[in-house]
């Protein structure tokens, strides 16, 4: 099993704007963890996704098994099938969602 290191001080990286919230927990361990590596937490958090989106490894053969990217970094949406929309509720439940096709 690998382990998560976190540099200190970020690097520079086009960052792109991911609209979310987490659980109150969530955000003070980032924090936490943010104040220890002296990084800012756009960093912290980024580097978490990475190491998580990288051990998944069902994730990963699915990954390579999609058609080629976009110069984006971006698969294009007309060559991968419709996913599952996460959607939480007030009590933090996730629940699964079919995407609505609207005309």
């Amino acid at each position: 099993m690998s382990k998560l290191k976190i540099e200190h001080g970020a690097s520079k990286t086009r960052w792109v704007l991911l609209k979310t919230t987490i659980e109150e927990e969530l955000s003070a361990d980032i924090d936490r963890l943010c104040r220890w590596s002296e990084n800012d937490r756009k960093y912290v958090v980024n580097e978490l996704l990475r190491f998580a989106i990288a051990q998944a490894e069902e994730f990963q053969k699915y990954k390579v098994g999609l058609p080629a990217t976009t110069e984006h970094g971006i698969r294009d949406p007309a060559t991968v099938p419709p996913a599952t929309k996460l959607v939480s509720t007030p009590a933090t439940r996730v629940s699964r969602e079919e995407p609505s096709h609207a005309s």
